[in-house]
């Protein structure tokens, strides 16, 4: 289970270093990919295959199902992490995340996300510096049982 928030930066080479606390689940490979938010997702190698097997569920005559399918796919990248726990971020994934030095790595249970510092700070209520309200999210998510 991934969780907690880690501030960092990538180097000149365009690598991540993965948490440590991250490193032991990710057993030195993992795909990344774009998220449906304006982050990227870092998958050990068994949950990609759960998160394929479910999008090979959606229907390939909905081109929406279509649509999801290619967003993932198409972005989907493996990762090998080095000895020292960096991973490089490909060119496509840092200019969708909007990455360019300074990122937030957060651990979301089965993933990990991974933001630019400017990213993740527009998702701050201006007010407080906190997520923006959780109850406030949260309205209308009790059709899957929230």
């Amino acid at each position: 289970m991934f969780v907690g928030k880690y501030s960092n930066s990538i180097d000149g080479k365009f690598r991540l270093i993965v948490p440590s606390k991250f490193r032991e689940e990710l057993r030195g490979k993992c795909i990344m990919a774009k998220s449906l938010d304006k982050c990227l997702t870092i998958y050990t190698m068994e949950e990609w295959k759960k998160f394929v097997d479910k999008l090979d569920e959606l229907p390939t005559s909905n081109p929406n199902s279509r649509r999801v399918r290619r967003h993932f796919h198409s972005s989907a990248a493996e990762c090998d992490i080095d000895k020292q726990g960096r991973l490089t971020i490909p060119q496509e994934l840092r200019e969708y995340a909007g990455i360019e030095k300074d990122l937030i790595t957060v651990g979301s249970n089965k993933v990990i996300e991974v933001w630019s510092r400017e990213q993740w700070d527009a998702e701050l209520n201006p007010d407080t510096g906190e997520l923006l309200d959780a109850s406030e999210a949260a309205e209308g998510l009790e059709i899957y049982g929230f």
